[in-house]
Parts: C-alpha cells; sequence; structure tokens
C-alpha cells in the first residue's frame, strides 16, 4: 500500500514538473537550463521529461492542460514562491478532479 504523499510524489509530481518543463520551453522561450533553474530541477531530469522519458504515469484532460499553461505563464515570470503556490495549485486541482482518489493529504 502506498500512502498518499507517496502517490503525489511518485506519479503527480512529475507529471505536474514535465508539463510545465514542455511549456516553459515550448511557449516561453525557456532553455531547458533555464527551466531547470526556475522550477529547481536538473538539466537531466528536464531532458527527461521534455523527451517524455520521465512523467508519463497520468493522461492530463485539455481543462488540466490548460491549467498548467496557466501556471506555466505565472511561473516564467515569478519567483520560487510562485512556483510552489503554481505546483500546490495543479495537485489540489487533480485531487478534486478524481485523479487521486482516496488521497487527502499533500499540498495545502
Amino acid at each position: 500500500m502506498k500512502v498518499p504523499c507517496e502517490i503525489i510524489v511518485w506519479e503527480i509530481l512529475p507529471v505536474i514538473r514535465k508539463e510545465f518543463a514542455k511549456t516553459l520551453i515550448k511557449q516561453h522561450g525557456f532553455t531547458q537550463r533555464k527551466t531547470a533553474e526556475t522550477l529547481g530541477l536538473t538539466e537531466a531530469t528536464v531532458s527527461r521529461y521534455v523527451s517524455g522519458k520521465r512523467g508519463k504515469i497520468i493522461k492530463l484532460n485539455k481543462k488540466m492542460i490548460k491549467e498548467i499553461q496557466n501556471s506555466s505563464a505565472k511561473i516564467s515570470k515569478g519567483d520560487t514562491q510562485v512556483v510552489i503556490e503554481e505546483t500546490c495549485k495543479i495537485c489540489n486541482m487533480l485531487k478534486s478532479q478524481g485523479f487521486l482518489e482516496g488521497v487527502t493529504t499533500g499540498c495545502k
């Protein structure tokens, strides 16, 4: 049995970060290096997200993709706190839409 935090860390957070990375690079002109710095990741991790080798457990619907794009726009202009806030916002939206059946803990 996985505890809810494990599900979030191993299955949900990589998906959110992958979508943030892809959007920052494709829509905001970030390099992989700048994306890594912005999201607090390594360049290798960003490379794996962009290539599809990591963060592919969940298929997001169009509404969630749009929300992630909106969050990415805020992240592209913000600081570390914005990354945290937007990540938690998306995590909570995923929980509320049933992506984490039974998960009640995690992001505040």
